[in-house]
Order: C-alpha cells, then sequence, then structure tokens
C-alpha cells in the first residue's frame, strides 16, 4: 500500500471516530447522570461516572413520578403510544403498499396526477394543516380520541408509504404482472400473492420509518389523543416541565432515555433490514 491511501484510510478512520464521539458523548451524558445522585450533579462534572450504578431513577421516572397532581410516572404514556402505534403503524403501511402496487402496476386514469398530489402534500408543514383537521376529526365525532389521532397519523403517512412503495414496484418486471394477469389473476389475488411477498424489503423500511415517526411524534399526539390518549413524549414534556421545587435531573434523564427507548431497539435490531431495503430500491426512482 502506497503513502496517499494509507494515509487516506487513516484520515477516514478519524473521521468516522469524531463523527461516532458527536453522538455518543450526549448519549453517554444522558446516561450518566440518569445513574447519579443529585449531589453528584452539583458538583458539574457531567463526564464523570456515577459513584453507583443504579436504576433507581428510571423506576422513579417509569412507575411514580409526577405531572401535577398525577404521580403515576410514564408508564401510562407507553401503553398509550403502543396502543396508537400499532393500528396506525399497520394501516399506513398497507394502504401505502396498496396505493403503490395501484399507482405502478394498474396506472389508473391520472395515476400521475394522484401521485403528484400526494408527493406535494408530504412537503406542506403540519402547522398548516392543523386547523382543518382539528375541524374534520370534529365533524367526524373522533377529536381528541384514539381513533382520532389514529387518523391522523394515517393521513400524514401515507404519502411517504405510497411514494415508498410505488418506486420500488416500477423497480420490478412488468412481466410477471402480466403473466398473472394472463393466467386470470385479479387485483387483490396478485396483490397478495405476488406483490406482497416481493415486498419484504420494502415493508421493513416503511415500518421502521413508521414506527420512528409515530412514536417520537409529540405535535399531533397534544393535539388530536386527547387527555385520556396521551403518548409517551408528551407525558415526558409533562414531566419535565411540571416540577416546581428541586429541578431532578436524573429523572428527567432517565425518563429522556426509557420514551427513546423503543425507536433505539427497533433501530438496534432490523438496522440490517432497514439498510437492504433501502439499497433493494427504496430509493430509486
Amino acid at each position: 500500500m502506497t503513502g496517499f491511501p494509507r494515509m487516506g484510510r487513516v484520515g477516514l478512520y478519524v473521521f468516522l471516530l469524531i463523527s461516532a464521539l458527536y453522538f455518543i458523548a450526549p448519549l453517554y451524558v444522558i446516561v450518566g447522570t440518569s445513574m447519579k445522585t443529585m449531589a453528584e450533579i452539583r458538583w458539574g462534572d457531567m463526564l464523570a461516572l456515577p459513584e453507583s450504578f443504579n436504576v433507581q431513577y428510571w423506576q422513579h421516572a417509569w412507575s411514580s413520578s409526577c405531572t401535577g397532581l398525577n404521580c403515576d410516572g410514564l408508564q401510562a404514556g407507553f401503553w398509550n403510544s403502543v396502543r396508537i402505534l400499532i393500528p396506525s403503524v399497520l394501516l399506513s403501511v398497507f394502504i401505502g403498499a396498496l396505493n403503490g402496487y395501484a399507482l405502478s402496476f394498474w396506472r389508473p386514469r391520472g395515476a400521475n396526477f394522484l401521485m403528484a398530489i400526494l408527493v406535494c402534500g408530504a412537503f406542506i408543514p403540519y402547522q398548516v394543516l392543523l386547523y382543518p383537521l382539528v375541524r374534520i376529526t370534529n365533524a367526524l365525532d373522533v377529536y381528541g380520541s384514539l381513533q382520532g389521532i389514529v387518523l391522523v397519523h394515517l393521513i400524514f403517512s401515507l404519502p411517504m408509504t405510497t411514494l415508498i412503495f410505488r418506486n420500488y414496484y416500477l423497480t420490478l418486471p412488468q412481466e410477471l404482472f402480466k403473466a398473472a394477469r394472463v393466467d386470470g389473476a385479479g387485483f387483490w389475488r396478485i396483490f397478495t400473492s405476488i406483490v406482497l411477498p416481493l415486498s419484504i424489503p420494502m415493508l421493513a423500511v416503511a415500518t421502521i420509518l413508521q414506527v420512528t415517526n409515530i412514536w417520537n411524534d409529540f405535535l399531533l399526539g397534544l393535539i388530536f389523543a386527547g387527555k385520556e390518549n396521551l403518548p409517551m413524549t408528551v407525558q415526558l414534556n409533562n414531566i419535565v416541565n411540571s416540577q416546581l421545587a428541586e429541578r431532578t435531573y436524573n429523572t428527567d434523564m432517565a425518563a429522556t432515555l426509557l420514551t427513546a427507548a423503543v425507536p433505539l431497539l427497533v433501530y438496534f435490531f432490523s438496522g440490517k433490514y432497514f439498510v437492504r431495503g433501502i439499497a433493494s430500491g427504496a430509493v430509486k426512482g
């Protein structure tokens, strides 16, 4: 190996190391602070290790941290987020795949125009659509309910999931579709027997993206979920901002980590499927 390639590789490793430290350092501070006592935190050394590794503040954040007079912790928000997440992800991924299949294989009249409208919808800021959606969900009598927040997540998710699946299906050979049509297969038979089995990489990508977006959502959950269905992100905000006396940074950090745990675990255990899905055509077209 000559001098210049070796220097280039060293530079690459240095860049990767600095990039890793950029993301790991804040995570280290949050994890360390969540295990420190308030006396240790007051010393001001954020990078110091905790004197003992205990999870009592994690337990406190989960089960007994207070928001006003309610001291049930984050657990209620966690289960609310789960109840919102599962139907929102399943519906948005399934309908997105169905839309992509119809727009790429069947191509009804005006398909390109419909796709253009959907893509435009993906770039409209949330804030512009909030008031009309409040009026629409109120007219449908689902405002402030679980059905209402699931419907809102579905509306905001469809442009992106439809675009992902449509672009992927355009890379599949049209001969498969034409051969199935010659054999007499209809819309649903082709979708369930041919298209969906070939969509595993995209199903993984869309599911991971949707889980991350919906779980991390704060604004839509605050406005549309109702006080009985507030998601975990809203509960976290309430816990952090409703402390009247001493601010308990250890509990705040523990609550933050608990709230971020689900997306982190999803990426940790399914990251390779996400990369494979992206490489197989999610961003093509």
